[in-house]
């Protein structure tokens, strides 16, 4: 798969900075965190297109009235309102990221922004968990011909298979499959990575992670277990505020998330037998058979003149038992590293 570079095996994890609702409203604000994402050494940044009438109707009771989590007491139009990225900010974002060697996409909720977004260059679609059973918005998304990046929270493996038969279907450019738990934030321990292992059984291209707990330790421990893409959200500042502030990391954390990733990545290796260079000084000092006393010609090597020991340079330990009993050839020194040629 391709969004700016390639991505998959044999290539460094593709770092996504998700800017969502931290821009609190403010252009300028959203410019600082997509040179924060650049500064951190990112991959790409990722937006949210949508308004509050694509997402929902302005009512207040029933269900449109938030009952817990982080967003208590809030109706979702008024999130929806607070949180969503006009879109007359996303080409000056757009631009702003290409011009910071970012892949700038984003999550679309409806038809008409897939076809905006398509529009403007949009290398890849994100498909947000909560969307995963739209699968009229997943065949938009995919008959641009364009890469699908799919979050699977909530998701059961039956939905996660129709998502991705409608992808497909419908002539998507590669799927990225995202584990993802909706919990915001959420607790380490409900993290559940090993379901990245189950996830490499779907028909997808690449398995990633959009992490949602605190600090740089699930997207590492991920990416060491084979997450190819690692999604996380960044603020300026989480004492500033905002809907998504309290899942969000800040630049200097974002940036440790990026070194980690790429040193678990650069760690992971090959997987071969074959010895590495950094080895190649210490073979010397190995145990090898050494003479641990001086040793007559014709007389016998017995364990108390023979030692296994440290350097390398004698015969290796394995020789032991064929040596003792064995008489020198001439004289050996105490220190002399053993060879056959000195053995009768």
């Amino acid at each position: 798969m391709k969004i700016g570079r390639d991505i998959g095996e044999g290539h460094a994890p593709f770092i996504v900075a998700e800017l969502s609702a931290n821009h609190l409203g403010s252009l300028a604000r959203a410019h600082a965190i997509v040179d924060a994402a650049a500064d951190a050494g990112c991959d790409a940044i990722k937006l949210q297109t949508f308004t509050p009438a694509s997402m929902t109707l302005d009512l207040a009771e029933g269900g449109f009235a938030i009952a817990d989590g982080p967003w208590q007491g809030r109706t979702l139009w008024d999130l929806y309102d607070e949180a969503h990225t006009p879109w007359e900010w996303h080409a000056e974002l757009f631009a702003h990221g290409a011009q910071r060697g970012l892949a700038v996409f984003s999550t679309p909720f409806d038809e008409e922004s897939v076809e905006r977004l398509a529009k403007l260059g949009a290398p890849a679609f994100k498909v947000a968990s909560f969307e995963l059973v739209d699968l009229e918005l997943i065949a938009a998304c995919a008959k641009t011909g364009k890469p699908l990046i799919m979050s699977t929270g909530m998701a059961s493996d039956a939905e996660i298979i129709e998502a991705i038969a409608t992808a497909r279907s419908n002539g998507a450019g590669g799927i990225a499959l995202l584990h993802c738990v909706s919990g915001y934030p959420t607790p380490i321990d409900q993290i559940n990575l090993r379901r990245l292992d189950a996830l490499h059984d779907f028909d997808v291209d690449l398995v990633g992670i959009s992490d949602h707990s605190p600090g740089s330790t699930v997207p590492i421990a991920a990416v060491a277990r084979g997450a190819k893409m690692v999604e996380k959200h960044l603020t300026l500042a989480r004492a500033d505020g905002g809907p998504d502030a309290g899942f969000s990391l800040e630049p200097h954390e974002f940036a440790q998330v990026v070194r980690g990733c790429k040193d678990a990545w650069a760690a992971l290796g090959d997987g071969s037998a074959k010895r590495p260079a950094a080895e190649s000084g210490s073979r010397q000092f190995r145990r090898s058979l050494y003479a641990a006393a001086d040793i007559a010609p014709g007389e016998a090597l017995t364990r108390a003149n023979v030692r296994s020991i440290r350097p390398g340079h004698g015969l290796p330990p394995r020789d032991l038992p064929a040596l003792i009993g064995r008489l020198a050839k001439t004289k050996i020194s105490r220190g002399t590293p053993l060879a056959w040629e000195l053995i009768a």
